[in-house]
Parts: C-alpha cells; structure tokens; sequence
C-alpha cells in the first residue's frame, strides 16, 4: 500500500514511527471484538494511525442508550448491525482502511476462521464471560491481546502475550463468569482506556516501547488518578503450563 505522506505526516515525524514505522502500520492486522463504547474509540484511533485491515466483530444492534459513549455511530443506523455502522464510519473516514465486519456471537466453536486472519485482538467486549473467552482465544491462537475493561468513572487495561505473560485467568482466577449486574458508564471514562489501548496496540505494531504486561492499569477518572499494579502469572493457570 503507497503511504499518504500528507495524511500520516504528523505520524511520520514521529522519530519513533517514521516512514518504516508507517508501513508496519499500514501493514498491520487488528480484530477489535465489540463496536461499542471501548470500540468506538480503539476504531476511531486505528483508523487516524492508518491501520490496514480491520476486523470488526458484534453480534448486536444499535440502541438509543448506546448513544452517550457510541460516538462513532450514526442516528441513522438505530436498530442496525453496529459492525456495519462502524464500517460506514470507517469508510467515510479513511478509504486506505480495509474493513470486514462479522455480525456473530464470537464463541468456541467459530472463531479460529475469524481470528486467523489478525496480528492483535482487542477485547472491547462488555461482559466478563466474553472477556474470558478471548483470554483463552488468545492462548489457542498465540496471538496478543489487549484487554480493557469500564464501568461507572473507572476502567482498567493490560496487554496478554500468550504464554509469555501473565493472562486474565492468572489475575481472576476465581471470577464469576456468569455474573452480569448492569452498572452505569461515562463516555470519558470509556474513551481514556480506549486510548490506552489504542496506544498498545501501536506499540505491539511498532515493536516498540514498555508493555502494559504483568501489570494492570487502573483508572479512576473521579479521583483523576492512574495507578499501575503489577502481578504474575498463576502457576495453576493455563497460560503457567507453557
């Protein structure tokens, strides 16, 4: 793919980046699993850096309560797949980009096709069972994955280099998956860690830069505090016996 050397010029100034760095992101493959609060904020940032290909996995429609932290979503698309609400947005914003959409329930059973197409999953999914499926995708398929996590004013991020560092399993070992307590949720509190993901999977891309690896996160937006935590792999957890 021919660089754009005006639209990712303040890109390439970066001496981090440069031109080589732009082609490893225009080059790059990224599945972000959810097209909501945390996805709209990875997809807008992947789509300004220049991302190649991007895969956009959710089952689920658009819903006027989405609308205070969905902001890549258009009024037009209620009621419609937001895997294909997001490609329009996509398309209208940046045409190097290329989009597949999968309007599915990501499960055991049908995501090797899907995922084998991708360098990087995201987890921008909303409910801790999904979260823990990718970690175990993740471990299946050897491929890294960047987790984040919201609700109310807070949210968390880490990145999971399977078999190499510490997994979501490791650090909830004994979560409930099948608990689901719907809780409020604030557009900056989701777009902040939605960044910091955005910022991960740049430096995955890049090769390039401290990991969030075994260490986690955490953002409180009311108390206008970072603070890292840092924690190891479960030596009874499924990513320890590799």
């Amino acid at each position: 793919m021919k660089i754009d050397n005006i639209r990712y010029s303040r890109n390439i100034l970066t001496p981090e980046i440069g031109i080589e760095g732009q082609k490893k992101i225009l080059n790059a493959k990224v599945l972000i699993c959810g097209a909501g609060g945390l996805g709209s904020t990875v997809i807008a940032n992947l789509a300004s850096l220049g991302v190649g290909q991007v895969g956009i996995v959710d089952n689920d429609n658009l819903e006027l309560s989405n609308f205070n932290r969905q902001y890549i979503h258009a009024l037009d698309f209620l009621g419609k797949s937001k895997t294909v609400s997001a490609a329009n947005w996509i398309k209208n914003y940046n045409t190097d980009i290329e989009v597949k959409t999968f309007k599915i329930r990501l499960d055991e059973t049908n995501y090797t096709k899907i995922v084998k197409e991708y360098d990087i999953i995201v987890d921008c999914f909303d409910s801790f069972g999904s979260k823990f499926l990718l970690n175990d995708i993740a471990l299946n398929t050897g491929k890294p994955l960047v987790h984040g996590g919201v609700t109310e004013f807070r949210g968390q991020a880490f990145t999971i280099i399977p078999y190499k560092t510490a997994c979501l399993r490791c650090l909830l070992p004994d979560a409930d998956l099948d608990t689901h307590i719907a809780k409020g949720v604030v557009s900056p509190a989701v777009s902040t860690i939605a960044s910091i993901q955005s910022m991960e999977i740049l430096k995955l891309i890049l090769d390039n830069g401290q990991l969030l690896t075994d260490k986690i996160l955490i953002f409180d937006g009311l108390k206008g505090e970072f603070k890292t935590i840092k924690f190891s792999k479960n030596n009874n957890c499924t990513c320890a016996k590799h």
